[in-house]
Parts: C-alpha cells; sequence; structure tokens
C-alpha cells in the first residue's frame, strides 16, 4: 500500500462521487437499490415537477434529508476533514449533495451539484436549512415557494461553481479521485486538468472504469479503508 506525506505537496484536491457517499449508507440514485428505480425522477426531481406540485417535491426532499440525517460520515470522510485541519491546502469537490464531508468536519469544500441542505429563492439568493423538515416551504419576504439549491434533471451546471472547481483543479499538485467514475463532463475533464499543472493523480475505486487509465495510481478499495492508510504516518504525526 503506497503512502502519501501532505507535507510534499502544495494543493490536495479531494475529488468524491456517490461511492463515497454509499459506504456510509447514502442512498444511491442509480443501479440496485437506487433511488430513482423507486421515484420517477420526472415527478421530484426536475423544474417541471417542481412548477406543476411544488410541496409534492418539497415532501419528497424531506424524505431524502431524514434518509441521508440517518447516515454518518465514515472514516474516509473523517480522514480528510483531519488532513484539512492539520494542513489547510486541501479542497474538496464533491458531486454530492448531502453534506457529509461538512458533517465529517471539512470547510472547504465545492459542491457541483448543490446541496439537500439549502433552499433558494429568486428575490433572497440561498439560504442553508439544516434538518430533517423544512422550516418553512416558503420565502419570508416574497412568498414564493423554495426551491431546493440541487442540479435537478434538466438543470444547467452553475458555471461559477465548475469555473472555481476547475481553477482550484488546475493548481493542485495531488488529485485524489474517490468513488466516482469521472466519465460524464465536466467531471471526465477534471483529471486532465490537474495533469496539464503535472500533478500526481491518484484513483480510490473498488472497480476501474473508462477513465482509469488517466490516473498514475490505482487504489481498488473502499475509501474507508484506503484513506486512513493512505494517510495513516502523516495523521498520526504531532
Amino acid at each position: 500500500m503506497i503512502t502519501i506525506n501532505p507535507r510534499q505537496y502544495k494543493h490536495i484536491v479531494f475529488f468524491t462521487g456517490a461511492g463515497m457517499s454509499a459506504e456510509s449508507g447514502v442512498p444511491t440514485y442509480r443501479g440496485h437499490g437506487g433511488i430513482w428505480n423507486k421515484y420517477r425522477w420526472e415527478e421530484y426531481a426536475c423544474q417541471e415537477a417542481f412548477d406543476a406540485d411544488p410541496e409534492k417535491v418539497l415532501k419528497f426532499h424531506e424524505l431524502r434529508r431524514a434518509a441521508v440525517l440517518a447516515c454518518k460520515p465514515h472514516v474516509g470522510h473523517v480522514t480528510i476533514a483531519a488532513l484539512e485541519k492539520k494542513y489547510s491546502r486541501i479542497t474538496v469537490v464533491t458531486q454530492n449533495i448531502d453534506g457529509m464531508h461538512q458533517r465529517a468536519g471539512s470547510r472547504n469544500v465545492i459542491e457541483l451539484h448543490g446541496s439537500l441542505w439549502r433552499l433558494r429563492c429568486h428575490c433572497d439568493g440561498t439560504l442553508e436549512d439544516m434538518g430533517e423538515k423544512y422550516k418553512s416551504y416558503r420565502c419570508d419576504k416574497c412568498g414564493n415557494w423554495l426551491r431546493p439549491d440541487i442540479i435537478w434533471f434538466g438543470d444547467a451546471l452553475d458555471q461559477s461553481v465548475i469555473n472555481e472547481a476547475v481553477v482550484t483543479i488546475r493548481r493542485c499538485d495531488l488529485f485524489v479521485s474517490i468513488g466516482t467514475s469521472g466519465v460524464v463532463y465536466p467531471a471526465a475533464g477534471f483529471p486532465r486538468f490537474a495533469k496539464e499543472n503535472n500533478a500526481r493523480c491518484i484513483e480510490i475505486n473498488p472497480e476501474a472504469n473508462d477513465m482509469s487509465f488517466i490516473y498514475d495510481e490505482a487504489i481498488r478499495d473502499a475509501a474507508g479503508k484506503a484513506l486512513p492508510e493512505l494517510f495513516l504516518k502523516s495523521l498520526e504525526e504531532n
């Protein structure tokens, strides 16, 4: 098993996907047992569904929030948060909307697809709302329905968030991809951006995928096992 000394790197990026959260028991969206095998996204996860019946969509997302809150960050999440606290020059770029990284203690997190724990309104931007139930379904200022701040089917990604992620990745010298296939753009381009800066690129994923060839090293194991082993020596240092 390889080991990493963070002191040797100026900026580390951890890029995480659904596999990272699945280890905590967070329900996945596709595949066996996935949410969209039980629910139709057309009724719950697109702007058209929200416009047709906002209360139905918000209640569905409350179910998702409850399911996520029943899960806890695993040791992989905790390892990344501990490294950030100790070395500071660490950024998490995540495709996940569950907030597990923040619950583990990470603060420097770029959320590509939004968050289950935010709502937004045209009149007042976004607001944090942590809890199983939403504090309110409607905006206090204008009275309109509050929309979950999530990238739904049919939504365009927030270009300012993508730009922030790309700039950060282009500056890193260690890029660690965890639990994501990374085959859909713009995520598919992230390891290439890292390599433009001659970054060392490591993939942590139990299974190989179509983008695995681009990485310098691959660890075919779960994040909860691989991350503590990868950074064990640095975490044990005073």
